[in-house]
């Protein structure tokens, strides 16, 4: 027992969370990130998608923003193509109310003065699966999931010997992306090491109607290294390491007063991520227990010199850093072997710890026609939080749910808490679900400690902002006798509000304050018909309510950029056993936006437009190890600006081979 007893020591010292660590071990309809315990999807309490590495490649998406868009209940607001800067909203909550973690550690970036996280950079060859959960998660995750968490979980070796997997392709405009993977399983040793590398010429973000448009593209490389470790000495404990690193270089537009579609304007931003831990099950497998520390580095920068027809004569040159470091204590004891009630099963209680240190520099210097412009930062805070949580099946009916954390965040602290059931109704095949929660978001450092050139103070006595929402819906799968699963369809119902809400004011000076708030509800929906084999089409639609006060910008007391009405529609079909065609088509309804006219001049708070995109793509699988693949987006050319002011790009076809060894 004693070499035993020296693993699990070590194990314990440089542990990950199993939550983390094992995802790629659970079934595919299992999810971790919901409640830290794998949990069928059918029996958790909040509304879930789990997109995995089979749809990333059946939908031809590269992006994260892509994978995101048909998303119910979840809205991405993009500024341009790959690079710029992209909004994602959940339920009609913020932006920074959005926290996306990295297998498990959050990543949200501590630069940015709202601390919200750019969805417009990620690219998707080193991921897996992603997982993303709705509503209030403070519960389990801290500061920043008040409207819910994306969890990308890397790729991982699974199978025993070394393969190779590929990705190869180009298209228009001018669009190149290769990918190549190696991972399996040598002995104790499993591995994942993926490259990335790709260029696009892109379009211009600037909208065709005003008369300012040049066609001057904005386009957009990157370059991806991802190293996925693990070394199993014996059976239950994994000690692993994750190595990623990120470099991206694109164009993009600024909306001056009025627009100039300026060419020189570059952005590039870096990314290092390493964590090392490990994960261990003692007493029998009854107490599975991870500890990880992990230290994630973002550099970006935004340049456009001076050019000599910009009517603003604008000049930039901005650069923000931020250092992050996470540690985690994660343990699941397993309850049944000391539960004896036979009307109970699948018990289980999760406790652990979390720190986290954010250091943020800024140092902006910007010139507007004369008129100077800087920002600075430069602070740092820490956050301690204790967590725990409890799931329970009742009669093999009832699945409950409970969780409870405390963050204690740069002498201020919050108490965030969870419960929620799902009731299996076997006599008409569903499950009815029910849901509460609250949730925080501490102020950033920027809104504590920042200072500008105009007279802005940051305010180190702001609150935490405060959250607190419910849920209730319902999935029912309707079988046949020729399918089991011939219809599956759902709806949820949400309500959310927010308070405290940090708002810039400019009496007596320039600071912020928490006097805003906001209250988001509606309905998400989703369907999915599969009447033959070869068929099957899923839907999806949101119906978003909107209402704040305190907050500005703000139309009345709608919140900007949250489209009432939102819908996607995918249609799979299998003309032949080896080829798939999927269509599909995404309804964004109109929503309250800053509006600019044709000649690039803003005119004001009001509606903007309402657009429809339409993607295909094509895969054929060649052979046994060969898929060619063709891929298609915003193929009717849709001039659609979900931002107004920005257009989306324009028809883009990519045409490649996937291939394994």
């Amino acid at each position: 027992m004693r070499p035993y007893r020296a693993l699990t020591v070590l194990a314990l010292i440089t542990a990950t969370p199993a939550a983390a660590e094992d995802i790629t071990q659970f079934a595919p309809d299992q999810v971790v990130t919901a409640t830290r315990i794998p949990t069928s999807v059918e029996n958790i309490a909040a509304g879930v998608t789990v997109i995995d590495r089979a749809d990333i490649e059946a939908h031809g998406y590269n992006s994260l923003a892509q994978a995101l868009e048909d998303v119910p209940g979840l809205h991405v607001s993009p500024s341009g193509d790959l690079g710029g800067q992209t909004s994602v909203f959940i339920r009609g909550m913020n932006s920074d109310h959005v926290l996306v973690l990295r297998d498990g550690m959050p990543i949200t970036d501590a630069s940015d003065p709202t601390a919200a996280y750019n969805f417009g950079v990620d690219t998707l060859s080193d991921v897996q699966r992603i997982e993303i959960v709705r509503g209030p998660m403070a519960a389990l995750y801290g500061s920043g999931a008040i409207g819910g968490v994306i969890n990308l979980i890397s790729r991982r070796g699974t199978e025993q010997g070394v393969h190779w997997s590929g990705d190869l392709a180009g298209g228009y405009p001018a669009l190149v992306r290769g990918s190549v993977t190696a991972s399996g399983v040598e002995g104790p040793i499993d591995f994942a090491l993926t490259a990335e590398s790709q260029s696009q010429r892109g379009y211009d973000s600037i909208p065709q109607g005003e008369n300012v448009y040049r066609g001057v593209p904005q386009g957009f490389r990157d370059r991806i290294m991802t190293l996925n470790l693990g070394y199993t000495p014996v059976e239950g404990t994994r000690l692993s390491l994750l190595l990623r690193a990120q470099a991206a270089y694109f164009g993009y537009d600024t909306l001056g007063a009025p627009t100039y579609d300026n060419s020189n304007s570059i952005g590039q931003t870096s990314s290092l991520l390493g964590r090392v831990g490990g994960t261990t099950h003692l007493f029998d497998g009854r107490l599975e227990s991870g500890l990880f520390v992990g230290r994630a580095q973002d550099d970006r920068q935004y340049l456009e010199p001076l050019a000599p027809l910009d009517p603003n004569q604008t000049s930039t040159n901005d650069r923000y850093h931020s250092y992050r470091t996470d540690a985690q204590w994660n343990n699941t004891l397993h309850l049944d072997d000391f539960i004896r009630h036979g009307w109970l099963s699948a018990s289980a209680m999760t406790f652990g710890y979390e720190y986290t240190a954010d250091t943020a520099k800024v140092r902006t210097n910007d010139n507007y026609g004369g008129f100077l412009y800087a920002q600075n930062a430069a602070a740092s805070m820490t956050d301690n939080a204790f967590y725990t949580g409890l799931q329970t099946t009742v009669l093999q009916r009832l699945t409950v749910t409970g969780q409870i954390r405390h963050d204690a965040v740069d002498g201020d602290s919050a108490t965030t808490w969870r419960t929620g059931a799902v009731y299996d109704l076997k006599e008409v095949w569903s499950h009815l679900k029910v849901s509460y929660g609250t949730g925080f978001r501490a102020p950033s450092l920027y809104d504590r400690y920042g200072v500008d050139s105009s007279g802005f103070v940051g305010n180190p006595n702001l609150k935490p902002e405060l959250s607190e929402g419910w849920e209730a819906g319902f999935t029912t799968d309707i079988p046949t006798p020729w399918r089991v699963d011939f219809l599956t369809f759902g709806a949820t119902y949400f309500d959310q509000r927010v308070r405290n809400l940090i708002v810039g004011v400019y009496a007596p000076v320039p600071t912020d304050i928490n006097v805003g708030s906001a209250h988001a509800h509606g309905v998400e929906s989703e369907a999915t018909l599969r009447p033959v084999w070869w068929m099957e089409l899923h839907g999806a639609y949101t119906l978003l309510n909107t209402d704040s006060v305190g907050q500005s910008p703000a139309i009345g007391s709608q919140l900007l950029r949250r489209p009432q009405n939102e819908a996607s529609f995918d249609l799979t079909l299998k003309p032949l056993t080896d080829l798939k065609i999927i269509t599909t088509v995404i309804y964004t309804g109109s929503a309250h936006d800053y509006l600019y006219d044709n000649s690039g001049n803003g005119i004001g708070y009001g509606i903007g437009q309402h657009g429809l995109v339409a993607n295909m793509t094509a895969n054929y699988q060649y052979t046994p190890r060969v898929q060619l693949y063709l891929n298609g987006w915003n193929l009717l050319d849709s001039r659609f600006e979900p931002v107004n002011g920005f257009q989306m790009p324009g028809p883009t076809v990519l045409a490649g081979v996937r291939f394994t060894m």
